[in-house]
């Protein structure tokens, strides 16, 4: 099976490239932006036809599309995320190749939850922010161009390679620093936030059984179990083997914020650092992932205490 992925050195891309490269039976073709990939070409500002005549060369059976962009601002965010995927759509539209794509997608896209409750594929998306906006109308695209497509909806993704700037990546990086000084008690924000994190080993493991599946349509990819940020913390310490105390300050007002790991400030004159939770989905989420067992053959494999541990050994190791 030649499979042509695209996005391959992002924190995802990264892990489904390894996956396919262990199948004997898949051919495997990096394309994006950096000097690294096979074929450089960037979605955002190349024409369909660039990448028609390139499909049409390489032949693939499928396309799996891990690029994208997670910061930025609304326009930023529209040309990596919404237009570069109707370029592969069009693209694919046009070949004669008749490539299947696997187009990964966000838990963004539903936007906020209500607590207690799982999100299955048919619950109506609210995005809460420009990030999810732009990955849902990128979903419709896939679900609407008539293309042989499924999109991945992945949770909150965890383990090796957790960006540093993430919730849990700036809770490894606190908890590093307060470790390094010594700091016999840790002052975080934030915590109440539930998030579904599923080990992006495993992601890679759905991305694999979905390029060889006929599924279609929209599948979840999460634990299925919302953890407490403050639980993820506790969980973090004992495998760092921080011994200190970890105090959870209160939120301040206004919308959910996440302040994890802020410096220390005179609460009197000025409320906590505060960062928005990067989702825009609220207090709540937890993935139903009965289509994912169901029609992939899918199961999470790698619990949070592992995956928290691999994100600790980076941080550790930083200087």
């Amino acid at each position: 099976m030649r499979v042509l992925l695209i996005g391959a050195n992002g924190y995802i891309g990264r892990f489904v490239a390894d996956r396919l490269l262990a199948d004997p039976a898949v051919q495997l073709t990096a394309l994006g932006r950096g000097d690294d990939a096979d074929v450089r070409f960037d979605l955002a500002t190349g024409s369909p036809g660039a990448l028609t005549r390139f499909l049409d060369a390489v032949h693939p059976g499928v396309v799996v599309n891990c690029a994208g962009a997670i910061r930025g601002g609304a326009r930023e965010l529209t040309r990596h995320n919404t237009v570069a995927v109707a370029t592969v759509c069009e693209a694919l539209r046009r070949s004669g190749c008749g490539a299947r794509l696997v187009q990964i997608g966000c838990s963004s896209e539903y936007g906020p939850s209500q607590p207690g409750s799982s999100t299955a594929e048919d619950a109506v998306p609210r995005p809460g922010g420009p990030y999810g906006v732009s990955k849902l109308a990128a979903t419709e695209l896939v679900l609407g161009s008539g293309l042989d497509a499924v999109v991945l909806r992945v949770f909150s993704p965890a383990g090796p390679g957790t960006p540093a700037g993430s919730p849990l990546g700036r809770l490894a990086e606190a908890m590093r620093r307060a470790m390094q000084s010594g700091d016999g008690e840790l002052k975080l924000g934030g915590l109440g936030v539930q998030r579904d994190f599923v080990d992006v080993r495993d992601v890679a493991r759905a991305v694999h059984a979905a390029s060889l599946s006929a599924a279609q349509g929209v599948i979840n990819i999460g634990s299925g179990r919302a953890v407490r940020l403050r639980d993820a913390a506790a969980v973090l310490a004992r495998v760092a083997g921080y011994g200190g105390a970890l105090h959870e300050l209160d939120a301040p007002p206004g919308p959910l914020r996440s302040a994890i790991g802020h410096p220390r400030a005179d609460t009197e004159h000025a409320g906590p650092v505060a960062y928005p939770y990067p989702d825009g989905c609220g207090s709540w989420q937890q993935a139903d992932v009965r289509t994912a067992r169901d029609r992939l053959g899918w199961r999470p494999r790698i619990n949070l205490e592992e995956s928290l541990a691999d994100i600790w050994m980076e941080a550790a190791c930083r200087i």
